[in-house]
Order: C-alpha cells, then structure tokens, then sequence
C-alpha cells in the first residue's frame, strides 16, 4: 500500500466515524429519554452541517415535495438541536399524524401546547384525532379554543360542522358551515355539507 492509499483509507475511515457520530446524536421520534439531553444537544450541535431553522426549511421543502420520512428526519434533527420550539413540534405531530401514528402525533402536539397555548393549528389537529377517536367532548374543546384564538379560520368553523354533523346536533353543523362560507364563499367542501343538511 502506497503512502497516499493509506492516507486516503484513514481519511475514510475518520469520516465514516464522524457520521456515525452524528447519527448518534438524533433522536427518534418515540424516545422518551432526556436524561441526557444536554450532551445530546452538545453532540447535535458539534456535528451537524446545519443549524436548526436550515433544517426546518430543507424539512418544509421535503414535505411540499411529498417526501414525509425525510421531512420527519429533518425535523428530529432541528428538535434534537433547539428542544421546545412549538412550530417544530407542530410539525413533528402533523407528519406523524399524516403517518398514521396519532399516539405519537398527540405526544408532540400537547409538547407544542405546553409551550405555546395559543395555536390555533395544534388545536385544529388535536380535535381531529379525538373525533377520529370518538372523544366528542375533548374535540369539541380544541376547536373552541381555536375560534377563540383565530375567529376569522374557515376551516376551523369547517371542522366544527363535521364534529357536530358526528355529534348528531344537525342544526347547530348548518351554523358553522355557514360561518365557514361567510370567511370563505369559496370553501365547496362546506357548500357540500351545508347542501346535505338542508
């Protein structure tokens, strides 16, 4: 073996570690460990090529683009850099709810809540899988607090519609999707709705 093969073999082998490192550092999205997570932090950060809101942006593209496993990884990654940022661990929930995991979905959207109570989208997204659940009251919860957030959201006045539609309150569904169509006459999903109750 010539001097530069050698070289070149401990290059490789050096950066095949620093990967393995890195991948080390990520979090999965079902651990629950924070033990360590200052040393995780600390780790994320020394071996990353990306700060978080790179991530978040590369994660948004990946989404837009159809690829939900790249976006989740992405985003664990800006999670394991910068803990507690409500809007990724929106995200983080709304890709596993679309996964079809609504444990691990509601995991991360009561993490945003406790962060920030004022999302009107975690809310939204809460209400959806408790009537997908059958919990009526605790949906019906959520999207209050949502119009009382932002009154101004057809599709919250939407979603409100079908969960009263579930609810058996046929009346009460007319109401809001007429609020939905008053913010938004272009909302055919509520013109639809509306049409089916009349």
């Amino acid at each position: 073996m010539t001097l530069f093969q050698i070289m070149m073999l401990g290059a490789s082998a050096f950066f095949a570690y620093k990967v393995y490192e890195h991948i080390q550092t990520l979090q999965d999205p079902k651990s629950n460990n924070q033990d360590n997570s200052n040393d995780e932090q600390k780790n994320a950060d020394t071996f990353s090529p990306f700060d978080p809101e790179t991530l978040i942006q590369k994660a948004d593209v990946a989404f837009e683009e159809g690829d939900m496993k790249k976006a989740l990884a992405l985003l664990i990654e800006a999670n394991a850099k910068r803990d507690n940022n409500p809007d990724v661990l929106f995200k983080l929930g709304y890709i596993m709810q679309n996964l079809g995991d609504n444990d691990e979905a509601m995991k991360y959207y009561k993490e945003s809540l406790e962060v920030d109570r004022n999302n009107e989208f975690v809310h939204n997204s809460m209400a959806s899988i408790y009537r997908t659940n059958g919990e009526f009251i605790s949906a019906k919860m959520h999207l209050t607090e949502s119009l009382e957030i932002d009154n101004s959201n057809a599709i919250t006045y939407y979603n409100f519609g079908n969960l009263l539609v579930d609810m058996q309150h046929p009346e009460e569904a007319k109401e809001m999707y007429k609020k939905a169509l008053e913010v938004n006459p272009e909302l055919n999903e509520a013109k639809e709705e509306l049409e089916k109750l009349s």
